[in-house]
C-alpha cells in the first residue's frame, strides 16, 4: 500500500475514534442532564383526594421516605389511590415547607417536591420539623435549650474532638479532587461557632466520621440508596452515627456552574447533621434547609444555625 494511501487511512480512523468519543461523551451529558428521580411529580400536578391516577404510587414512596407518611400494613401503600392518608400527608408537607396547605400536589407544592435535596428526613419518629413560628428555643429541656429542629433525644457528641476519614466505593468522581480540603473548610465553619475540633486520619484509620462517594444502594439499606443525577445528593447520620455520603452520579464542583452542585455547600448542610441538627424548612437560607440548587453556593452558617447548634450543646 502506497504510503500516502496508508496516511490518508490513518488520519480517517483518527477522526472516526475522535468522534466516537465525542458522541459518547455529549450522550452521558445529554442522559445526564435529562435524568431526575423527582420528575414524576410533574405528572401528578393537581391530583387529589378521590382519584386513582398512575405515579400516585411513587409519591407514596417519597412521602415515605422523606417522613411524611406510613401506611404501617396497609394495603393502599403500593397502590394508585390518593386517599385519606395521602392527603393527610401532603397536608403535612406543605405546613413544613408554609405552603398553602390544600392537600392537593397543587403546582407550588410539586415544584417543591421536585428540588433536589438532602436524603435525610424532614420527619423522625413521627416528629414533624415545621410546623411552629420562627422562636426556636422553648424551655430547657435536661439543660439544654430546646430547639425545634434537633433530632429526638437529642442527638449529641459526649466529646468535642472528631476524626474523620474519606473511604469511598466510588474513585475518581469528576469535579471531587479538592474534596479534602474542601471538607476541612467546611468542618471550619461549625467549629468556629462551636468547641468541636476536627482532624482528618488516614483511610485506614478508625474514625468518628467516614466521608465517602457512592452510587445507588450503598449498604445503608434500599431506603437510602442514591438515585443517580439530581434527586437526593447525599445524606449523613445523626451522632453517633457518623458517616456521610456524597451520591457519586452527581455533577460536582468547588466552583459550580448552573447545572453542577456545589461540594462545600452540601458538606456543610451535612456536618451539621453529623452534628446533630435536623432539618429547618423554615428558612431556605439557612444552612439546614433541606432543598439544594444547582449552581448556588450557600456555605456561611446562618443565625438559625449557629443558635441551633449552640443550644444543642449548651453553649451560651
Amino acid at each position: 500500500m502506497p504510503a500516502m494511501a496508508s496516511n490518508t487511512i490513518s488520519v480517517c480512523v483518527a477522526f472516526l475514534l475522535i468522534f466516537v468519543l465525542l458522541s459518547q461523551n455529549t450522550h452521558s451529558k445529554s442522559t445526564h442532564d435529562q435524568h431526575d428521580p423527582f420528575k414524576f411529580i410533574q405528572h401528578l400536578e393537581g391530583c387529589h383526594k378521590g382519584q386513582n391516577v398512575s405515579g400516585l404510587q411513587e409519591l407514596k414512596k417519597y412521602l415515605t421516605k422523606f417522613g411524611y407518611l406510613n401506611y404501617d400494613h396497609s394495603k393502599h401503600a403500593n397502590d394508585e389511590e390518593f386517599d385519606d392518608i395521602l392527603e393527610s400527608a401532603i397536608k403535612s408537607y406543605q405546613k413544613s415547607y408554609h405552603l398553602k396547605v390544600t392537600g392537593t400536589l397543587d403546582t407550588p407544592t410539586g415544584k417543591q417536591m421536585m428540588m433536589p435535596r438532602c436524603g435525610v428526613p424532614d420527619v423522625v419518629n413521627g416528629t414533624p420539623k415545621g410546623s411552629k413560628k420562627h422562636n426556636h428555643k422553648h424551655k430547657s429541656i435536661h439543660g439544654v435549650a430546646h430547639y425545634e429542629f434537633f433530632f429526638p433525644g437529642p442527638r449529641r457528641w459526649s466529646k468535642t474532638h472528631l476524626t474523620y476519614r474519606f473511604s469511598s466505593s466510588v474513585n475518581q468522581v469528576p469535579g471531587t479532587q479538592n474534596v479534602r480540603s474542601i471538607c476541612a473548610q467546611a468542618f471550619q465553619r461549625w467549629a468556629q461557632v462551636t468547641s468541636f475540633t476536627f482532624e482528618e486520619v488516614p483511610a485506614t484509620s478508625a474514625a468518628d466520621i467516614t466521608i465517602g462517594f457512592h452510587r445507588g444502594n450503598h449498604g445503608d439499606g434500599p431506603g437510602n440508596a442514591f438515585d443517580g443525577p439530581r434527586g437526593t445528593l447525599a445524606h449523613a447520620n445523626p451522632p453517633r452515627g457518623g458517616n456521610f455520603h456524597y451520591d457519586a452520579d452527581e455533577r460536582w464542583s468547588s466552583n459550580p456552574g448552573p447545572n453542577e452542585v456545589d461540594l462545600e455547600s452540601v458538606a456543610v448542610h451535612e456536618i451539621g447533621h453529623l452534628l446533630g441538627l435536623n432539618h429547618n424548612p423554615d428558612l431556605p437560607d439557612a444552612i439546614m434547609y433541606p432543598n439544594f440548587d444547582h449552581g448556588i453556593i450557600k456555605r456561611d452558617l446562618h443565625r438559625d444555625d449557629i443558635d441551633g447548634i449552640r443550644a444543642l450543646y449548651g453553649l451560651q
